[in-house]
């Protein structure tokens, strides 16, 4: 199957393919296209924007997983968020993106979790309290 998935690569030759992601409140527009194997995130290589080696290699999984980390040069602009959750929001970028490029790649990425999103979020602040949970300090006298 990811035999095929290297071999679709040519008719795509000159097209560019999209995908969003999105982790905690972090937002990634990643674009890929056939070519010179290069990744880069807000215009800074990969490497030198994920430093810690679980955020990297939660970035390039999608990659690694298809089989086509030497055959794609990578986009990502990100935003929001911290630097963990920016991560997170490019693995599914790029897995929605590797999706379009090849939709035989889209069954197995979907069973192991590449395009499942994450529904965890920040809980909202609430009324009458210091923070979503953090209540004011009590005093009895």
């Amino acid at each position: 199957m990811l035999s095929s998935a290297a071999s679709s690569i040519p008719n795509a030759l000159g097209k560019q393919f999209y995908g969003t992601g999105r982790r905690r409140e972090s937002v990634a527009r990643v674009y890929i296209k056939p070519g010179t194997a290069g990744f880069t995130v807000n215009g800074r290589p990969v490497d030198e924007y994920f430093r810690n080696v679980a955020w990297h290699t939660a970035a390039v999984e999608p990659l690694k997983f298809t089989q086509m980390l030497d055959q794609l040069e990578v986009k990502a602009q990100v935003k929001g968020g911290g630097v963990g959750g920016q991560s997170g929001a490019v693995r599914m970028g790029l897995s929605r993106a590797l999706a379009r490029l090849n939709p035989e790649l889209r069954p197995s990425l979907r069973t192991n979790g590449f395009l499942t999103r994450d529904p965890r979020m920040k809980e909202r602040k609430k009324y009458g309290q210091k923070g979503a949970r953090r209540r004011f300090q009590f005093s009895k006298r």
